[in-house]
């Protein structure tokens, strides 16, 4: 009974290796046939890839090897001279090798000098952003066209004023093609647009009226054409179009009102200092006489004390207190009668 078990162990543990060791054929078959598929494949396009090769990309480097064997396929079909490793290295760079490859192709067809090393750059450039290395190159082959202003800016017209004071509104449309040798580096469509635009209002401002620039539209894109705007840019520019000009305000008369307003307020604020000056100054006269009169009244309020102390010292005598006393109310008789002529004289005749 005992042997009986123990054999039966054996026959297992034999059954088990035999599995695992079948099963491990079969992967290693398939992956075998993964590979063969690949290497015939490229073998069949006249782009041969060592087996190994292609196992030691797959295992030992973890890339995808199919992948990079349809990009070297896609070169060597279109006579581009590319090698595995630089396809293998442009790949662990992050970049897109059948979209460089496809960009390439492109090119050569179009007659663009690009070699390899460069469309690496400008895909590897582009990565993460808007553009690629295929847009570049289509770009290039077949020009754009850019809008001035941008529509994404909200504005619809590029506004300048002519010396006349007259607001121009103008729109324009710039022809441009991508620049390989200096796509990567250089200033976008952005710089395009504002350079543009800079250069509308500059002609715009310069020109005597805006008769004139009506009369010759054509004027604005030759004078932004000549200033060479696309220096140091990703583009070059084939033409500017003036794609409507239109009259906007009178800005110069908006202009003279608005100055003419702020001098009217500035003329009634100095006025309101003057009249603000003017009353301190009778405010300031009133106290003054104020100020006076109450020292007269204090000068005739000495003399009661004076005449008392001349009583006191025998300097002034009753009869000549009397005396002073009679002045006084023929003084202020003689007033009141030449008081009372005057008043009559005025009085109409009965």
């Amino acid at each position: 009974m005992h042997l009986n078990t123990m054999l039966l162990g054996e026959l297992g543990l034999k059954a088990i290796l035999i599995g695992v060791g079948v099963l491990f054929l079969i992967i290693i078959f398939f992956t075998i046939i993964s590979f063969l598929s690949v290497w015939l494949k490229a073998l069949s396009s006249g782009a041969p890839v060592s087996l190994l090769n292609l196992v030691v990309m797959r295992w030992l480097r973890k890339l995808p090897h199919s992948l990079i064997v349809d990009a070297r396929i896609m070169a060597v079909k279109a006579g581009i001279e590319v090698t595995m490793n630089e396809i293998e290295t442009h790949y662990m760079a992050g970049g897109d090798v059948i979209q460089t490859v496809d960009a390439l192709i492109r090119s050569r067809k179009a007659g663009i000098e690009l070699d390899w090393n460069g469309a690496c750059t400008i895909d590897l450039a582009t990565k993460g952003t808007e553009k690629s290395v295929i847009e570049a190159v289509r770009t290039s082959i077949n020009p754009k066209i850019i809008d001035c202003p941008a529509p994404s800016s909200g504005r619809s017209t590029i506004d300048g004023v002519a010396k006349d004071g007259i607001q121009v509104k103008a729109r324009a449309r710039v022809t441009v093609r991508s620049n390989l040798e200096h796509y990567v580096g250089s200033a976008q469509e952005e710089t395009i647009i504002a350079r543009v635009g800079e250069g509308i209002v500059t002609t715009i401002g310069s020109a005597e009226s805006y008769k004139w620039v009506l009369e010759n539209p054509d004027s604005i894109s030759r004078n932004v054409l000549s200033r060479g705007l696309d220096v140091g840019t990703a583009f070059e520019i084939l033409s500017i179009d003036i794609a409507d000009v239109d009259v906007g305000e009178n800005v110069g008369a908006t202009l003279q009102v608005a100055q003419a307003e702020a001098n009217k307020n500035t003329a009634q604020a100095q006025a309101e200092i003057r009249r603000a000056a003017a009353v301190a100054q009778e405010q300031e006269m009133k106290a003054r006489v104020q100020e006076m009169q109450a020292k007269v009244v204090e000068a005739q309020a000495q003399i009661p004390m004076a005449i008392a102390q001349a009583f006191r010292e025998g300097n002034l005598g009753v009869m000549d207190y009397y005396r002073f006393n009679n002045i006084q109310a023929d003084t202020k008789m003689r007033e009141t009668i030449s008081k009372d002529e005057g008043t009559s004289g005025n009085l109409p005749n009965a």
